[in-house]
């Protein structure tokens, strides 16, 4: 059999179907991407060290009775606030009383029997000018007058020991502060010096000790030399910021305030102390922080932000983005954090051009379409 032939009119309509149909479209060709591109933040700028610390009490005192006796009553709720001279506890004050009563008696007693001496002495001077009486007489009479001189002034302080008995069998604080719970009841035995009845602690101001080794101590005592200022009296009153482990905290501001006088030669570091305002008394002695401080003089710094800086095994880089839109790459050196940016130590110079957003599509050497912003002075403010 004889294949089937396509008809002449069909072969038409398929060649002016071909000859009419439009070209390929040609291959279209990818837009570079688009990245977030800023300048640096140039301004002065204050390098801070950072280091660990704890809060301490500004004060704190153990409260211990000064008479023994047994406890009768508190006058306070535990944790409470307490102003310097409110009443803590009152020991049993009647035996304390019956001892005052009797000092009171004994100093009557002896004001009569130095009234009575100092009358005979008198009468036996008067007798001794007419001859009537002898001078051993008048010596003899002078000798109880002195006698009885002396157990009056030995009866006039018993009063006053007595009176100061009564008075410490009232405790009352020594200083303002935070009180601790009462470690003894009532009806309990107190021992004079020896019993610890609570404790108090002054939080505000309160302080926070913190440790640096001596080359940070010759950095800061050369930066107070150049202010006119001394590390060794008063810290060299250098601000500094503390944060807590809460990061919901505000950080809080303080003063150096003090530095010890020798370097400890078995660690190598001097203690630091910086004092701190605490109304709210959220800041607790024993709790940790980590403080910042001023490493430097003021000096012209460049900052970025953290996203900007890409981590390549030890080395630290940017992405720069030059005038054609093509990515390079830069080394640089950071430094410490500083309002929310990134100090840049070595590396730029705050005229360059850097990727802040979208680093992962700017590769070394590819061009990018560059969308440019404006960093604010501090990381986060608005314009």
């Amino acid at each position: 059999m004889t294949p089937p032939t396509t008809s002449r009119p069909a072969l038409a309509l398929l060649l002016a179907a071909a000859l009419t149909a439009p070209a390929a479209a040609p291959a279209q060709t990818q837009a570079p991407p688009v990245v977030t591109v800023a300048q640096p933040v140039v301004r002065d700028i204050i390098e801070d060290d950072e280091f660990i610390g704890r809060f301490e009490a500004a004060e704190a005192v153990e409260v211990r009775a000064r008479v023994s006796g047994y406890l009768e009553q508190v006058h306070f709720e535990d944790g409470q606030r307490v102003t310097a001279g409110d009443p803590l506890f009152t020991i049993d004050q009647r035996l304390f009383r019956t001892y005052l009563a009797q000092a009171e008696a004994r100093v009557e007693a002896a004001e009569a029997a130095y009234a009575f001496a100092d009358d005979q002495l008198g009468r036996a001077q008067s007798l001794v000018r007419n001859g009537n009486i002898s001078q051993a007489s008048v010596d003899e009479r002078m000798e109880r007058r002195i006698a009885a001189m002396g157990d009056l002034e030995h009866a006039r302080q018993a009063v006053e020991q007595a009176r100061i008995d009564l008075e410490f069998s009232r405790v009352t604080a020594p200083i303002s502060g935070r009180i601790d719970r009462k470690r003894v009841t009532p009806g309990n035995l107190v021992r004079e010096n020896e019993t610890v009845l609570t404790t108090i602690v002054a939080t505000d101001p309160i302080h926070f000790y913190f440790d640096i080794d001596e080359r940070y101590f010759l950095a800061y005592a050369r930066d107070a030399r150049a202010r006119g200022e001394s590390l060794q009296e008063g810290g060299g009153g250098l601000k500094v910021r503390v944060t807590l482990s809460d990061r919901n905290i505000e950080p809080r501001d303080g003063v150096l305030d003090f530095s010890e006088n020798r370097i400890d030669p078995r660690t190598g570091t001097m203690r630091m102390r910086a004092v701190l305002a605490n109304p709210d008394g959220v800041l607790t002695p024993g709790l940790f922080g980590r403080v910042n401080v001023p490493g430097s003089l003021p000096h012209p710094g460049v900052l970025i932000p953290d996203a900007a800086v890409v981590a390549d095994q030890d080395r630290r880089m940017v992405m720069t983005v030059q005038e054609d839109g093509t990515v390079a790459p830069r080394l640089v050196r950071p430094g410490p954090r500083i309002d929310g940016y990134r100090v840049i130590r070595e590396g730029l110079d705050g005229s360059e051009t850097i990727v802040v957003e979208g680093l992962l599509r700017a590769r070394p050497g590819m061009k990018v379409t560059p969308e440019a912003v404006t960093l604010p002075p501090v990381a986060g403010q608005e314009g």
